[in-house]
């Protein structure tokens, strides 16, 4: 089973910058469509974007200006990188196979007013 393991959150200022990874245990990465998501305290998990394995991509509407996914399945690696950071971004970021049962365990980003 490819295991997962997220990095690159903390605090930041509104208005801030912040690169998360996750980085797959197993090479097999490349050939799935991979996924971001974010929960909230008291809210649903909800989906942030996805990105093919050959790199298309689909961020959602309320940051697809701020936020961008990428990879690079050399490295195993799934990028967020989110820009002008809001206080409403704060959630636990979460790296997910797109469809299937694998979830990281999250990395906190916390965004100060």
């Amino acid at each position: 089973q490819v295991e997962l393991v997220e990095s690159g959150g903390g605090l930041v200022q509104a208005g801030g910058s912040l690169r998360l990874s996750c980085v797959a245990s197993e090479s097999i990465f490349r050939i799935y469509t991979m996924a971001w998501y974010r929960q909230a305290p008291g809210k649903q998990r909800e989906l942030v974007a996805t990105i093919t394995r050959g790199g298309s991509d689909y961020v959602v509407d309320s940051v697809k200006d701020r936020f961008t996914i990428s990879r690079d399945n050399e490295k195993k690696t799934l990028y967020l990188d989110m820009n002008n950071l809001k206080p409403e971004d704060t959630a636990v970021y979460f790296c997910h196979i797109f469809g299937g049962s694998t979830w990281g365990q999250g990395t906190q980003v916390t965004v100060s007013s």
